[in-house]
């Protein structure tokens, strides 16, 4: 592929919780700025491309394995070396001396071809700087609460100070969920496949592809609604923007340029880079916008874009 691509991918988060810390709270910065982490955004892509059949190396997988000092079996998830044996069909990774060997393999794996890798197993150090680099994702909506909802559990917790017959021990637990009353996140994301040139040179990988754009492309626009988790149902992608420049050309972090309010029944999301890519409107190739017109409104006109619906991909025609 001889371009670069910038954007940005808009989440929507509706009484839900996109990325919580282990505090279970959306995350935010010392400022109080709510947030949403790069791996927030690359898991349900992951899972999308897992569910599609393609090999997955980096996400969570577990075994049934044996518990020696219980006698018994337990679940537990799998180390590195267990998944990458499972995929490539290495049963002993420390057998394998060609590192070649393991770098090809490694950019077969959809989600390392997409973000790289970092694999230290068993003498192979081997750190891939990813073609495709996304930034955090920072909510715009300055009228976001936190919420949190008391949920009763069908069952009592026993244990040894309960176990006694009192209300305590006759009484089922209660649990906490925490949402986000509404959120709107906005990722930055860059793709250099320029970033694979000595990859290639070394014959380990045919290079980002347009195959490989139009993977992440996908992803990008749709990846968040399919994911129906308790906690990531009412998130869902309601922007994506494509950029596609000439390969020398550089920009800065267009989402921090973004502006998100709320405007009667719809919100109103402001591209404060117009001027900017009136600039260089000779280095650009061209620009895809996908949105969701039903509750979405633009403002901004990018030079030449073309408007989609999010959902059924048909133009939209401003």
């Amino acid at each position: 592929m001889n371009k670069r691509v910038f954007g940005i991918i808009g989440i929507k988060s509706v009484m839900a919780n996109w990325n919580a810390d282990f505090s279970g709270y959306p995350k935010s910065i010392s400022t109080g700025e709510v947030f949403g982490s790069d791996k927030a955004l690359k898991y349900p892509m992951k899972r999308m491309w897992e569910d599609q059949g393609k090999t997955v190396l980096y996400i969570k997988s577990l075994k049934i394995e044996e518990d020696k000092k219980k006698k018994g079996k337990k679940i537990r998830p799998k180390s590195l070396k267990e998944r990458y044996g499972e995929i490539f069909k290495c049963p002993n990774l420390k057998e394998e001396k060609d590192s070649s060997v393991v770098l090809r393999n490694l950019f077969t794996a959809i989600d390392v071809k997409q973000f790289g890798a970092t694999f230290a197993e068993e003498d192979n150090n081997i750190s891939i700087t990813g073609a495709v680099q996304i930034g955090q994702g920072f909510n715009k909506y300055e009228n976001t609460s936190v919420e949190e909802q008391q949920i009763l559990s069908p069952f009592r917790v026993e244990n040894e100070k309960n176990k006694k017959e009192d209300e305590e021990a006759n009484s089922t637990t209660l649990g906490t969920k925490i949402v986000s009353s509404e959120a709107h996140y906005f990722y930055p994301f860059v793709i250099n496949p320029l970033a694979y040139k000595n990859y290639v040179a070394m014959g380990v990988t045919e290079g980002y592809t347009e195959e490989d754009y139009n993977t992440f492309k996908e992803a990008a626009i749709i990846s968040a609604t399919a994911l129906n988790t308790n906690s990531k149902l009412g998130c869902e992608n309601e922007l994506a923007v494509f950029i596609e420049t000439e390969e020398e050309t550089y920009l800065p972090d267009l989402a921090q340029l973004i502006k998100f309010e709320k405007r009667k029944d719809k919100g109103c999301i402001t591209f404060g880079f117009v001027d900017l890519l009136k600039e260089i409107e000779d280095q650009i190739i061209k620009i895809e916008v996908y949105y969701n017109p039903y509750t979405t409104i633009l403002e901004g006109e990018l030079v030449k874009a073309k408007y989609y619906n999010i959902f059924t991909r048909n133009e939209v025609l401003k």
